[in-house]
C-alpha cells in the first residue's frame, strides 16, 4: 500500500504543475491582454486548484503511512537534512503552497467582471510554483 501511494503522490505532481502552468499561461495572457476575468478563466484556473488540493490530501495521507514521516519525528532526524526534508520542511513548505493557491483561487472567483482576477490567479499561483518547485524531493524522483 505505501509504495502504491508513494508512486501515486509522485506522478501526481505531474498533474500539478501542467495545471498549475495552464492556469499561469492563461492569467497571464489576460493580464497582459488587458481581458476581464470571466466565469471561463475562473474554471481554467481550477486546473491548479484541483490537482493541488488531490495531492495535498494524498501527500497527507503518505505523511502518516510512510517510514520517513509521521514515525520517524524525533530530534536526532531533524539534524539529518534528508530526514527533516520529510518531517518538515516539504510538508510544510507545500502546505503553504496549496494555502496560495486557495487564496489566489478565492480572491479571484470574487472579482468576475475585473481584470483584477487574473492578476490574483497570476500572483499567487506563481509562488506556489515556484514553492512547489523549490521543495519537490528531486533526488528521489521516479525515473521512469
Amino acid at each position: 500500500m505505501y509504495t502504491g501511494i508513494q508512486h501515486l503522490h509522485s506522478y501526481m505532481t505531474y498533474l500539478v504543475l501542467l495545471g498549475l502552468v495552464i492556469s499561469l499561461v492563461v492569467a497571464l495572457g489576460g493580464l497582459f491582454g488587458s481581458k476581464v476575468f470571466t466565469d471561463k478563466h475562473r474554471k481554467l484556473s481550477l486546473l491548479g486548484l484541483i490537482p493541488a488540493h488531490l495531492q495535498w490530501v494524498i501527500g497527507v495521507i503518505l505523511y502518516f503511512v510512510s517510514p520517513l514521516g509521521f514515525s520517524n519525528f524525533s530530534g536526532t532526524a531533524m539534524g539529518d537534512a534528508v530526514s527533516r526534508l520529510y518531517i518538515l520542511e516539504h510538508p510544510l513548505t507545500m502546505i503553504i503552497a496549496v494555502v496560495l493557491i486557495t487564496v489566489g483561487y478565492a480572491r479571484a472567483k470574487r472579482q468576475l467582471g475585473e481584470q483584477r482576477g487574473f492578476k490574483s490567479i497570476a500572483i499567487f499561483y506563481t509562488l506556489a510554483l515556484i514553492l512547489i518547485l523549490i521543495r519537490i524531493p528531486w533526488n528521489a524522483w521516479p525515473n521512469s
